[in-house]
């Protein structure tokens, strides 16, 4: 007699511990990415898992993991379902391993300035419990709210404040992780280590695809002494990139640096009429003071006007509200962001050639960019689109095509495809063109010897051979 995948992780796990709770399977069936809820309007919906396992120990991860190598069955790790670039699509054979159980802070500790959390622990949760300690992590990606610290390293993600607090890479101390054999690893020991490659990195941004994420301790900061807010308005977007570069290779870090065009600054506050470029400084009362200070004589030098600091009070208090997909696709319109990044050399003619062929595609209602994440070599451009279409039965290709467009004047003007949300299914055709054939071909030598049963999270990130 054939036990289904439901009644044998019951005998594993213990009776009640696996969800097939019809509603459940249904909202574990893929995560935020545009076009499964695309492919769910118009009757192409991605099926259900076989089952819902939610862990309440990483033991109990090992023994789920070591089934499912010995079984062949497909292990989907699931956080909160944030992601947009298809990074999760079920199938019906496939089990979702729901990291939500396991959501505890393990420690913190202020001396060290290390904090260790489970990997299912809500992003804000986490940074709520360190602030209590007058503490914070420093990373705020919008979906700080809707995110979880795994999900955080799964998908090399960024925050707000990078331009001074780094990126979840700068940020993480050390990684748990359960790999596809079963085996409990810990990435990472001590500030700084010289021993051979940094195996973090086989988690950052893996997507998993080569194991579990069950925890993460990140370095922590003391909150801010001082904050202060600027606003600026550059005559164009070069102009703007220039005072950008200027400030950061010039040494100072406002830990938010944005950048819009003409169409999204508009849209931002009816006041703005160029690019609006804003900043939050903090840190010690006198950095933010000797900053702001430089910042703002920096921009008279370079003929950059000063505008109403309000403006960046007003996005601090809305940059997280997005409008839902469900309200979009009604009105029968495709809409994304897409994150890319460039070298200063390269960023205006990235931003140039992708507006330009987004507009070209039929019912084009909006092509824009801005900025957000600034280095010392250059910065990301964060392209947003929305088209009309002309039903639920073009929407998918009509999507795919502005995703294309924007990937294609990327990588014509020597650009990177992406920057922090990850590769997932959209990206996954063009990761040779980013790696290079070499280095893809490396990519899927190190997944077959971490993962040589192929099964975690298949179809993710890695494009076929």
């Amino acid at each position: 007699m054939t036990h289904s995948v439901p009644d044998v992780l019951e005998s594993l796990l213990g009776p009640g511990r696996v969800i097939a709770d019809p509603a459940v399977l249904e909202a574990r069936r893929h995560d935020y990415w545009m076009v499964s809820h695309v492919r769910d309007l118009a009757g192409t919906p991605a099926p259900r898992p076989a089952a819902v396992v939610r862990p309440t120990s990483v033991a109990e991860v090992q023994k789920i993991v070591r089934w499912a190598g010995e079984a062949g069955v497909a292990l989907l790790p699931f956080g909160l379902g944030s992601g947009v670039v298809g990074g999760t699509i079920a199938s019906a054979d496939a089990v979702v391993l729901d990291m939500g159980a396991m959501g505890a802070v393990r420690s913190i500790d202020p001396e060290n300035l290390l904090a260790s959390f489970d990997a299912g622990m809500n992003g804000q949760a986490a940074e709520d419990a360190v602030a209590a300690r007058g503490l914070t992590i420093g990373h705020w990606p919008q979906s700080v709210a809707i995110s979880t610290v795994g999900g955080w390293i799964a998908t090399r993600a960024s925050g707000q404040f990078s331009t001074a607090y780094g990126n979840i890479e700068d940020i993480v101390h050390s990684i748990e992780a359960v790999l596809p054999n079963g085996d409990l690893v810990v990435l990472g020991k001590g500030p700084r280590a010289s021993a051979g490659p940094d195996l973090r990195h086989l988690m950052l941004g893996s997507e998993g695809t080569m194991g579990v994420i069950t925890g993460g301790t990140f370095s922590l900061r003391r909150a801010a002494e001082a904050r202060a807010l600027t606003c600026f308005e550059a005559a164009d977007m070069r102009a703007g990139f220039a005072l950008q570069r200027e400030i950061v290779q010039r040494g100072w870090r406002p830990p938010v640096m944005r950048q819009y065009d003409e169409r999204e600054s508009r849209r931002m506050d009816a006041r703005l009429t160029k690019c609006a470029i804003l900043m939050v400084h903090e840190g010690p009362a006198a950095l933010v003071a000797a900053e702001t200070a430089a910042v703002a004589a920096l921009a008279a030098e370079m003929g950059v006007a000063a505008a109403p600091a309000d403006v960046v009070e007003h996005w601090l208090g809305h940059r997280n509200n997005v409008p839902g997909w469900d309200a979009i696709l009604s009105r029968n319109i495709v809409a994304d962001t897409v994150e890319v990044s460039a070298d200063w050399t390269r960023i205006a003619a990235v931003y140039d050639a992708a507006v330009a062929s987004l507009k070209e595609v039929e019912g084009c209602m909006a092509a824009s960019a801005h900025s957000s994440h600034v280095y010392r070599s250059g910065l990301n451009l964060y392209f947003t689109f929305a088209v009309q279409t002309a039903g639920p039965a073009v929407m998918e290709a009509t999507y795919m095509e502005c995703w294309r467009r924007i990937m294609q004047a990327t990588a014509d003007n020597g650009g990177s495809l992406s920057h922090h949300h990850g590769i997932g299914r959209v990206r996954r055709g063009w990761l040779e063109t980013e790696l290079g054939p070499e280095a893809t071909a490396l990519l899927r030598r190190v997944k077959a010897a971490v993962d040589p049963a192929g099964i975690m999270n298949p179809g993710a990130l890695i494009p076929d051979a």
